[in-house]
């Protein structure tokens, strides 16, 4: 039996580095006697033939102390233990549940009883035996042989207590899973969430495609990417920064519905809602516009919302989301003209929009164009204010490049963002697939940038590309790491990538 106390030393809790040390010292020992014994404590296989789950649903109903004649093989690890000598319990954890081992001196051939000696919490442990129910009426393994299937030489946290250390958790993202089940909640929704939004997007007849992560230059959004050289072809490469250019390349290339989902790479600053490494779903339709654009991202989000937690509303700090369909379409000049008491236009003389943002204390650089002004203002007093999701749409050219242009102004895109609890979750436009006006666009927006890393030089061979002829098409990019969020209601970003972007461990 564990001779561990009841608190084993993790890093985050109270006991000792040297407590710690003895612990492990003495989970070697256990391991290396069954080495000695001929019992290899990390075999290769071992074949399990249930699962705890299924074996609760097939022998639902039983009275105590019943033999069911049904001999089972089941693997997890171990999670409690109690008893010694005779008579022993154990709980023993799969990904479906848990189910009792229960373990008769009189019923355990040699090894099974050599592997129990050697046995702590948190071991990997297979066992062999008949179904039974125990005298409390407890379903139950009633052991013949245990295997040693992985010996754990650092206990896990107390379960308890868990592991709270919030470095710690990110840094050893296993333990964290093992220790705190809200963490592991949070997950299981991230992986239904793509998951739905995989089948969701298949049922709406667009293929999977996947383009590159290394790029002659980054594109497809205003980012500073992150730099590599490649030693092969003797050349400079970046991270993509989103997958967006060779996405419509290919709806050139007659792919008419396209989507990916993406991990991008912007070499920026973190914060509770900002990722070097974040996760978007970028899709490209041909023969679309905005309008089908944000038709589509309500029926993902929603779909999403359903299929991972089967709810659509959501507690986020002291505020209730509903994401009940539809979802209104504003327009951005006319909340932003509510709200700073004039209509602003990226048409008015720059001075005119500053003093604005001036009054509002948004703050600029002198090189920005009264449409980049104006998306300023819409970030620092309108978006704060939305809770429950709105597409606002209507953005100026000047901060779209890569959007059409509307047809009644040519100043403003067809473009929509929506937004939920004060952050951006969709980013759409009708594509501008006018090769001409995008390589004058380019250069612009070159020109303007000249030795700003986050601003891309331009893309001849997209614009090559342009020249074969782009369809009318309609794109969207969500982020998956921000739905998740809402969707887990947890306010940081960390706590929904598994293994988030930290600075190395000290020695």
């Amino acid at each position: 039996m564990s001779t561990e106390p009841t608190s084993p030393a993790v890093p985050g809790e109270e006991d000792t580095t040297t407590t710690l040390d003895v612990l492990i010292a003495e989970r070697r020992r256990k391991r290396d006697s069954l080495a000695a014994r001929g019992l290899d404590p990390y075999p290769s296989r071992f074949d399990r033939s249930a699962l705890a789950a299924e074996l609760h649903a097939d022998h639902q109903g039983l009275e105590a102390d019943v033999h069911t004649g049904v001999v089972a093989k089941v693997a997890g690890r171990i999670t409690a233990k109690r008893g010694h000598g005779r008579l022993s319990f154990a709980e023993l954890t799969d990904p479906t549940g848990s189910i009792q081992l229960l373990m008769q001196e009189s019923n355990l051939s040699e090894s099974a009883q050599a592997v129990l000696d050697a046995t702590d919490l948190g071991d990997w442990i297979g066992a062999e035996g008949e179904v039974v129910t125990s005298r409390r009426g407890e379903l139950s393994i009633d052991v013949g042989e245990l295997f040693m299937l992985s010996k754990a030489l650092r206990p896990l946290p107390d379960k308890w207590h868990g592991l709270t250390e919030t470095d710690t958790r990110y840094r050893q993202r296993e333990v964290d899973l093992l220790a705190n089940p809200d963490s592991r909640r949070v997950f299981d929704i991230r992986f239904a969430v793509i998951a739905a939004l995989r089948a969701l997007m298949a049922a709406e007849r667009f293929v999977e495609v996947d383009t590159p992560i290394l790029q002659p230059q980054a594109g497809g959004a205003l980012a500073r990417p992150f730099l590599t050289h490649a030693n092969a072809l003797d050349i400079e490469l970046s991270l993509r920064i989103a997958p967006e250019l060779y996405l419509k390349r290919l709806v050139v290339g007659g792919y008419e519905r396209v989507f990916e989902i993406a991990r991008n790479f912007r070499n920026e600053g973190i914060d509770t809602r900002h990722s070097p490494e974040f996760t978007a779903l970028e899709a490209y339709q041909a023969f679309g516009d905005l309008d089908d654009g944000m038709d589509l991202s309500e029926r993902l989000i929603v779909g999403a919302a359903e299929a991972s937690t089967g709810r659509l509303t959501f507690r986020v700090g002291d505020k209730e989301v509903d994401l009940t369909p539809p979802w209104p379409r504003l327009h951005l000049l006319d909340l932003l003209e509510a709200k700073v008491g004039r209509r602003l236009h990226p048409s008015d003389p720059v001075e005119d929009v500053r003093a604005v943002c001036g009054k509002f204390g948004v703050e600029f650089l002198p090189t920005w164009g009264s449409g980049k002004l104006i998306f300023e203002l819409y970030d620092a007093v309108i978006l704060p204010e939305v809770t429950n999701p709105v597409f606002i749409v209507g953005f100026p050219i000047e901060v779209s490049p890569l959007a059409r242009h509307s047809a009644d102004d040519p100043l403003m895109a067809d473009r929509y963002e929506l937004c939920i609890d004060g952050r951006e979750f969709v980013n759409g436009y009708s594509e501008l697939n006018v090769p001409d006006e995008q390589d004058e666009r380019f250069a612009a927006m070159a020109a303007a940038g000249e030795g700003d890393l986050e601003v891309p030089p331009a893309d001849a061979a997209f614009v090559r590309a342009l020249e074969f002829g782009l369809p009318p098409t309609s794109g969207l990019g969500i982020g998956i790491d921000r739905l998740v969020m809402l969707l887990a209601e947890v306010e940081a970003i960390r706590d929904v990538i598994l293994f988030p972007m930290l600075r190395p461990e000290q020695a």
